[in-house]
């Protein structure tokens, strides 16, 4: 799968480098950025970071109706801590203006995306996002030292996310301030949070660990606070109802 998405960005990629090349890249954003390493510190344990998915690879098309603009008030009205905006267009359906779209509710958002060159990150400086997504296998370590150097130049924060002891021996080696363990496997696209369990055993004093895939109920929510998680990251079941707000209340039994 991820051999599949980075073949998706490449022609983005290509684009953006070439604009660079021209000095056309645009300018860094100069509006308030809501910072997302406090809203997770003062939201932990349980704070969640809530996704506005409106297509996934293992679901299709969820909820295509719903506006960023309807989905990021819900999530704010329910007590979300953060957003996180789908921007990849081919397998999530989403956009890179879902961010300006959602910036009004002042929530800090996380740009999740395929985020594999460094003028991506320029990119999303661009943009109101206070954090993007690096997944760690799908960078070799010195291009994720650059981006994470990069986020550090545009006050912006990084997310590493692996999905095993291998990828987290990577991630950790560079000493991120967040790691997100993603619980799903990717061949097979199933979810089993028996992985976020066993990966949190080598969760150091400090550093923020994000529970991501797999969570749709309060139990799941607690079993992740359990395992000595500061935050769950959670899409699709607050996206499939109809309403992402009434979802993510009961989730949260707030």
């Amino acid at each position: 799968m991820l051999e599949k998405f980075r073949q998706a960005k490449a022609p983005a990629i290509e684009r953006l480098i070439a604009l660079e090349d021209e000095g056309l890249m645009p300018a860094p954003f100069t509006g308030e950025r809501p910072d997302f390493i406090r809203a997770l510190w003062e939201n932990s344990p349980g704070a969640v970071i809530a996704e506005y998915k409106r297509a996934s690879p293992s679901r299709g098309e969820i909820d295509m109706t719903l506006t960023p603009e309807q989905v990021a008030t819900a999530y704010k009205n329910a007590g979300a801590a953060a957003l996180s905006v789908l921007t990849e267009e081919v397998y999530f359906k989403g956009s890179l203006e879902y961010l300006t779209r959602m910036a009004g509710a002042g929530l800090p958002m996380l740009r999740k995306d395929f985020i594999l060159h460094p003028v991506q990150v320029i990119e999303t400086a661009a943009t109101p996002a206070s954090a993007f997504l690096l997944i760690a296998r799908m960078s070799e370590q010195e291009e994720l030292r650059e981006m994470l150097g990069l986020a550090m130049a545009f006050e912006l924060a990084a997310v590493v996310e692996v999905f095993d002891e291998a990828d987290l021996e990577k991630a950790q080696a560079l000493d991120p301030e967040i790691i997100q363990v993603n619980s799903r496997d990717l061949d097979t696209l199933t979810t089993d949070l028996a992985v976020a369990e066993r990966l949190a055993k080598h969760k150091p004093e400090g550093q923020i660990w994000i529970a991501a895939s797999g969570i749709a109920t309060p139990d799941d929510v607690e079993r992740m606070i359990q395992a000595g998680y500061d935050a769950v990251l959670v899409g699709t079941s607050l996206m499939s109802g109809g309403d992402p707000g009434a979802a993510l209340r009961t989730l949260t039994g707030k």
